[in-house]
Order: C-alpha cells, then structure tokens, then sequence
C-alpha cells in the first residue's frame, strides 16, 4: 500500500454524537482535494457510540482507521497513540468537532512544506478570524494560563491550546515519543520539547468556533494544566526528557 502524504488524527471521547457529520466532512473534503490520506480516530474509552460510528466509516472506507485506547487514558495520550501509529508524511491532529474547519489543513501543510517542522494553528494571532468566541471567562483564563507558559516554560506563542497542530513525520516521531503528559497540558508540553531541540515551530491563524458542548472545565481542568506545567519543568529539571531523546536532525534552512 503506498505510503499517504497526510495523517489526520482525531482524538475522540464520547464524541458518537458529533462524530457522524465531523467524519463526513473530513471525508469529503479529502476526496474533493485528491489527497492521498489516512483518518486515524482514537477512542478513548467512550461509553458510548463513539466506536460504531468509526466502524461504520471504516467498513465503506479504506483509509479510515480506529484506534482503542486501553480505558480512559486522556486527550494528550489518544494523540500521541493516533501519531505514533500514523504513516503519513505530514500528521494533523484535529478535535472531533472540528472547531477549525478540515478546509484549513492546507495553511499549516503550506508551513510545513515551506521548511517548518510543526504548524500551530492559532486563534489570537488574527483574532477576526474566531467565528464563534469563548465566553468572556474563558478568554480570561486562557490568557492567564498562557501567560503562565510564558513565565515558566519560555514558550512566546499566542495559543497553545488551539487542538489543530501538524507536523512532518520526523518531529512527529521526536517529539511524541518522549511525550509524558497524557491529559489537557499536553500540547505545551509539545512545544516545549520542539523549542528545547530547535525545531522550526510556526504559528499559524486559522478559522475557528467555540463549541459550547466542549468537555473542557476551566476551572478543575486548568489547575490541571497548571499542576502539567510544574511537571514538564521538573521532568526537564531531572533530565527525564533527555534520557528518552530519539535521533533527529531538523531540517536545514
């Protein structure tokens, strides 16, 4: 079977409902723009249709793909089991209710083939382009949340948090093979590594909307992503990331 150019993975818990019509537009748009693809659905341990409805895709199309996670295990470590096991050569990660439309793959594609390593889609580097905005609440705690990044972890990015990130093959391989964080404070953990090893990291706005029904609690989740961040800097602290590092030499500009 010949190797697909892109990877997209889509980390799913208890997403039977919005799943359907999320996988139908993934699908058609693949077909519309004559990709050479794979959809990677990760199931983490939902109660309920989630699976089926993969299933369901998957018998009537080949590159459709789904994944079990052993239990609830969390968003972090589904992207991580979907990247691992994916064999294309760009990878995208996306939420299942596709808060950025499939349509705006291309833009950080286009990053990483002008010599990118990973492309962060972002919310706030062009804030017109949120369709549908966070209520005023999480706006706030999401600032401070990244102002907190700033402080700790030394990542200069406007969104971290944005669940659309692609990355070649090689970073993709790097990067989640040492990846710890397995809930929510998995993606500055992420960008964090890929600063540490000099990898060519470049924001990218992209189209998105607030999907009231997202699982996200600011409040319980955000200490959460706190207590995340105190872990990546003592796991650096103690060399626990450098025990694990894979070879990798990033691109030449």
């Amino acid at each position: 079977m010949e190797r697909p150019t892109y990877s997209i993975v889509i980390p799913a818990y208890n997403e039977g409902e919005r799943l359907q019509t999320s996988l139908e537009k993934v699908l058609r748009y693949v077909k519309e723009s004559n990709w050479r693809a794979e959809i990677i659905v990760v199931n983490d341990g939902s109660g309920d249709k989630t699976a089926d409805v993969v299933r369901g895709f998957a018998a009537r199309e080949p590159c459709v793909r789904l994944l079990e996670n052993p239990g609830n295990r969390g968003k972090g470590y589904s992207v991580r089991h979907g990247m691992l096991s994916a064999q294309g050569e760009m990878l995208l990660f996306s939420d299942a209710d596709l808060s950025s439309p499939i349509e705006e793959a291309p833009k950080l594609f286009a990053a990483l083939q002008e010599g990118a390593d990973i492309a962060i889609g972002s919310r706030w580097l062009a804030s017109e382009t949120q369709t549908g905005r966070q209520s005023l609440f999480r706006q706030v705690i999401g600032r401070i949340f990244n102002l907190l990044l700033r402080s700790a972890l030394g990542l200069n990015f406007k969104d971290t948090q944005c669940g659309f990130k692609a990355f070649t093959a090689p970073a993709a391989r790097f990067l989640f093979a040492q990846q710890k964080i397995e809930r929510w404070g998995f993606d500055p953990e992420l960008l964090f590594l890929a600063t540490r090893a000099g990898l060519r990291t470049r924001e990218v706005p992209v189209l998105w909307a607030h999907d009231h029904r997202t699982k996200l609690r600011p409040i319980k989740d955000g200490m959460r992503m706190f207590v995340d961040v105190l872990k990546i800097r003592w796991y650096a602290l103690t060399g626990r990331y450098e025990r694990a590092l894979p070879a990798y030499a990033p691109r030449q500009a």
